[in-house]
């Protein structure tokens, strides 16, 4: 609370400066119209290194999208970047619309309960989400999403060892503007946003704006045995702002709420009941799951403060406040059958305040930015794990888990750019941080069934068999470095070397009670950071007369002490039970490339055609990866696999604009691709997905001055069904991970071996209206 304390009034002491540094205006600053990143077919503005530059001149493997480009493509939230931009992962994780599995490079977290830090840090204007929970961000409002590949940690803070992604909704102008889009498509999408803003008085210093959608879908399938729809969407959503534009000042508050009460997404069996015999169902979007408590309902808001300030030429201030937080109700039936077993309701609850200071500084040859960034946030997860089991008697037996992890982190970090000529420049960074760990984590078990947070009428059986009460503190310098040469304006060449940095915990689903003599089972249940060091060279070009752009990236990243958080089957006091296992597994390595191209065909007044793609490739490995087998550590990398990691991705799309009655009529059609795709670090022939493809077109047609447009979109158009997460519970040789045969539970009376899909082919029509 101290150290909460005296960053609060950092962050007002930062308020009192910029206005200080304010003199009245009545004209938008630079600042505030340079965050602009609009692509107006030669330049492309991005703000990867906290300041505005020229994608072309960024030493860093980047992909932007301006807002226009997704609303052309019919793109529905920041998942579908993963079809165009190399080497990237972006899920919803399994039984939820809203929580966000991502991987860049092969790093990532695929498992959101609390005390487990993301691989890749996604950022809302600047501010960092803590959590994975409600990050599955709907588009709409928003001016450019950019997706930084590799290791961030000087500028963006640890947990950014795979990468970044950054959403970046529109600043408002000085004109009064009112919107409307409505969607209606397959499976009964009906979405509808409403954006308006204004500028106040006469000055217009003072501008406000918002926007509200509403975002509905049908189901894709049904649960059979409750009637609900699966798959279905059902989002509330608003985000508004109020902005302060002086010659020397920008002031913008925001805030954001998010409500989401979809059914909850339940899984495909690829096996028969092994007791009752209940046959695979024929429809992937169908399920049979019984459990509905709670019922499913996630809430996420949040608020945000940015300042800035130039008293003077080269000199700004800024200051980030920001304070977010997330509750999610969800049941998981794991066996997705109608019977009380391997159900698990759950509950996750996160806050988080934070606070960023920023100096940057640009004399001449010389930029540079130092910084202090804080955060403090809680995630809270509860959840039951109920099973039936014959011993001491036919009884449903409940492993109850409560974790609370605390996180406090404190940084300094700092970036400097000097251009020794017109040609050659360098930079040098490095983030020093402090990240402090607290974990409380009580399990315990209930007989005859559920525990009385989630309603039920067990009795407690038994002592604690986890009660925590531990804290971890770790320290961290990662530095950066990169040199650019620049033979001329359009062509930029790089080599670069990052760390990445993400932070150890204590693993929340784990058993205290199994902890070894003489091991305290908060040091049972603990785990170290991970680190990544990368190397990368890149070549970006204009070439052509800037009728073709070309991005190319090689990289290298030693991955080290890397976390393997898994969900096992285990015995505890004589009982079948759920144990988490997380371990510093050992060492990976990856290494790959990235290709991107834009390419003018047509460029005349009767029509545009261009031609874009995307090609990624990385070789990711375990060189060394220690699992316990028959109570001893045993070396077992060459049966494992580095999960969601496709070693090929890409993608090719034409597009053709042509004028028609004053206004354009679009034309695109794409394909992407990934080759196959391990959904764990263990092989599975049941939930692996092969290598695939996906076709999409839309015809758009916008109207003279903007004022109307009208699109036509289809996505997946061959229907192609994509296995993107699932479950397995099933018994398996130690070592190499294979079933077993004749297939045998090792959790559940029935099994447990189910997979969630990406969505099927959808058609549906957009429009929209500006006033």
């Amino acid at each position: 609370m101290r150290n909460h304390a005296l960053l609060s009034r950092a962050s007002l002491i930062a308020s009192v400066l910029v206005s200080l540094t304010a003199a009245p205006a009545y004209a938008q600053t630079s600042a505030a119209a340079a965050a602009t990143a609009e692509d107006n077919g030669d330049v492309i503005i991005v703000t990867a290194r906290r300041r505005e530059e020229s994608l072309l001149n960024v030493p860093i493997a980047i992909t932007a999208i301006s807002g226009d480009q997704l609303a052309n493509q019919g793109s529905a939230d920041i998942t579908a970047l993963a079809e165009t931009v190399p080497n990237v992962t972006l899920e919803a994780s399994r039984a939820t619309n809203s929580t966000l599995s991502a991987f860049i490079r092969g790093v990532g977290q695929q498992d959101p309960v609390s005390g487990f830090e993301q691989g890749v840090g996604i950022y809302l204007d600047d501010v960092y989400l803590n959590r994975p929970q409600a990050a599955v961000l709907d588009i709409y409002d928003v001016q450019r999403i950019e997706v930084l590949r590799g290791p961030q940690g000087t500028l963006y803070g640890r947990n950014t060892v795979g990468g970044a992604v950054k959403y970046v909704t529109r600043r408002l102008d000085d004109k009064a503007h009112l919107s409307a889009r409505a969607t209606y498509g397959s499976y009964n999408q009906a979405d509808g946003v409403l954006t308006g803003s204004v500028a106040v008085g006469e000055s217009k210093v003072l501008r406000i704006g918002g926007s509200v959608a509403r975002l509905t879908r049908g189901g894709f399938g049904t649960n059979l045995t409750n009637g609900l729809s699966n798959y279905n969407k059902d989002i509330w959503a608003g985000r508004g702002t109020i902005e302060l534009h002086g010659t020397n000042v920008f002031a913008r508050l925001t805030g954001d709420y998010t409500h989401d009460t979809s059914n909850p997404r339940g899984g495909h069996r690829f096996i028969p009941g092994l007791v009752s015999g209940t046959p695979v169902l024929a429809n992937v979007y169908d399920t049979q799951g019984g459990l509905n408590y709670p019922v499913q309902d996630v809430k996420a808001w949040g608020t945000s403060l940015f300042l800035e300030a130039e008293p003077a030429e080269g000199l700004t201030f800024r200051s980030i406040s920001a304070y977010r937080k997330d509750d999610s109700l969800t049941p998981i039936d794991f066996d997705a059958l109608p019977t009380q077993d391997v159900d698990v309701p759950g509950i996750y609850r996160n806050t988080q305040f934070s606070q960023e200071l920023q100096v940057l500084v640009s004399k001449g040859k010389f930029n540079g930015l130092v910084g202090l960034y804080y955060l403090d946030a809680s995630a809270l997860t509860q959840f039951d794990v109920r099973l039936f089991v014959q011993y001491p008697a036919p009884t449903l037996l409940t492993a109850y888990t409560s974790a609370d992890i605390h996180t406090e982190t404190m940084a300094g970090f700092a970036d400097f750019s000097y251009d020794f000529t017109d040609q050659l420049s360098l930079s040098l960074g490095g983030r020093y941080t402090w990240d402090q760990r607290q974990g409380d984590v009580l399990r315990q078990f209930y007989t005859g069934g559920g525990s009385p947070v989630f309603g039920g009428a067990g009795n407690l059986f038994g002592g604690p068999l986890t009660n925590v009460h531990g804290t971890k503190t770790f320290t961290k310098f990662t530095p950066k470095a990169s040199l650019t040469f620049k033979p001329n304006s359009d062509t930029t060449l790089y080599a670069s070397y990052s760390q990445g940095f993400k932070g150890g915990g204590f693993d929340p689903r784990g058993v205290g009670a199994n902890a070894p003599v003489g091991v305290t089972q908060a040091e049972y249940l603990s785990f170290k950071p991970e680190k990544v060091n990368s190397y990368e060279i890149g070549y970006k070009a204009n070439l052509f007369d800037r009728r073709l752009y070309l991005a190319t990236a090689a990289f290298w990243m030693d991955y080290t002490d890397v976390q393997i958080p898994g969900s096992v089957a285990c015995t505890v006091s004589g009982l079948t039970t759920f144990c988490g296992v997380v371990s510093n597994a050992g060492k990976a390595r990856m290494k790959g490339f990235e290709l991107e191209a834009r390419a003018k065909l047509i460029d005349s007044d009767a029509g545009k055609l261009t031609l874009s793609g995307s090609l990624g490739y990385v070789d990711a490995k375990y060189l060394n990866y220690i699992t316990i087998v028959a109570g001893a550590p045993k070396e077992v990398s060459q049966y494992r696999h580095i999960q969601n990691t496709p070693a090929w991705s890409g993608s090719a799309s034409l597009d053709y604009a042509m004028p028609l009655a004053d206004g354009t009529l679009n034309f695109g059609a794409g394909m992407s691709f990934k080759s196959k795709t391990y959904q764990f670090e263990i092989a599975n022939p049941y939930l692996d997905q092969p290598a695939y493809q996906l076709f999409d077109a839309s015809i758009v047609y916008h109207a003279p001055g903007n004022r109307w447009s009208l699109g036509v979109f289809g996505k997946n158009l061959t229907d192609e069904r994509i296995k993107t997460s699932g479950y397995t519970f099933m018994r398996a040789d130690p070592t190499t991970g294979v079933l077993v045969t004749p297939l045998a539970s090792a959790l559940g009376k029935e099994g447990v071996l189910s997979a969630y899909y990406a969505n099927p082919r959808q058609v549906f029509v957009t429009a929209s209206i500006n006033f």
